[in-house]
């Protein structure tokens, strides 16, 4: 249980949602914020924000929604990082255990900390009825929201829930030329309105993303020009351009050098 485990050592747990328990993670990412290239404006953001929970003052609840590998979970990472020394802690939820946000929520908001309960690739079909327990968690009910407690979402939609050509054909015109959408579209972007902060993430310009992969190769002392051509034809190869093809590039590329000298 979350009294269980000691938060003066423990920045991040994650929830199981069969046993019904926090585990303890020990073996933290550390990336760190410097880390992150070409998204200056959603981290100048993201950590207005998280500075404002972390004091105690208005905050908003966070949905970081766009391109894959474009440093929206990494960014959540970089934040434990960043401010676990100002008693951030952060819990991940597996989006099939989204219904057991009110135990979580019962276990965290009595803790003299300030949790981050992260779920990350968060996206709901139309219909499911599960995202309500989202909206109780950040707006209360009977009961208000935990005070200790920020709702952080990571997302390839932006409202989160599936959208179809159909639910947008159910929409109305009005007589003085307003829109009164369909039952579904209006559920589908009112979960969205519950994040007060919403950043968008978009896939790099080549040169952005070549800084990236200049930032992994840092002690390569090879052809830097054939470098830029490998990672742009990589890149190319896998669809487009992100912080994690440039990683993976490095893993692919490193692995190429390794097999070179050994060979000679």
């Amino acid at each position: 249980m979350a009294k269980d485990i000691n938060w003066k050592k423990t920045y991040a747990a994650v929830w199981r949602g069969k046993k019904g328990r926090l585990r303890a993670v020990s073996d933290l990412d550390t990336i760190a914020m410097d880390d992150l290239l070409g998204i200056d404006t959603q981290k100048a953001e993201f950590r207005q924000n998280l500075e404002q929970f972390l004091d105690g003052r208005p905050r908003n609840h966070v949905l970081l929604w766009g391109a894959r590998g474009t440093g929206k979970s990494s960014l959540v990472k970089a934040a434990l990082n960043t401010y676990g020394d100002q008693k951030l802690r952060v819990v991940e939820v597996e989006k099939q255990d989204i219904d057991d946000l009110p135990e979580i929520s019962d276990l965290l908001r009595e803790l003299p900390w300030r949790f981050l309960l992260y779920c990350d690739d968060l996206t709901f079909e139309a219909g499911d009825p599960r995202y309500r327990y989202l909206k109780v968690l950040m707006e209360g009910s009977i009961e208000r929201p935990p005070e200790n407690i920020l709702m952080m979402a990571t997302s390839n939609r932006r409202h989160l829930v599936s959208e179809k050509m159909q639910d947008n054909l159910a929409a109305t015109l009005g007589p003085n030329g307003e829109i009164h959408h369909g039952d579904t579209v209006e559920e589908s972007t009112s979960l969205a309105d519950r994040f007060g902060l919403r950043l968008s993430f978009y896939a790099p310009p080549q040169d952005q993303y070549l800084q990236m992969v200049d930032r992994l190769f840092t002690d390569y002392a090879g052809d830097r020009e054939m470098l830029h051509r490998e990672a742009i034809n990589f890149a190319t190869a896998r669809g487009g351009r992100s912080g994690r093809v440039a990683k993976q590039f490095y893993n692919y590329f490193a692995t190429q050098i390794s097999g070179s000298d050994n060979e000679g």
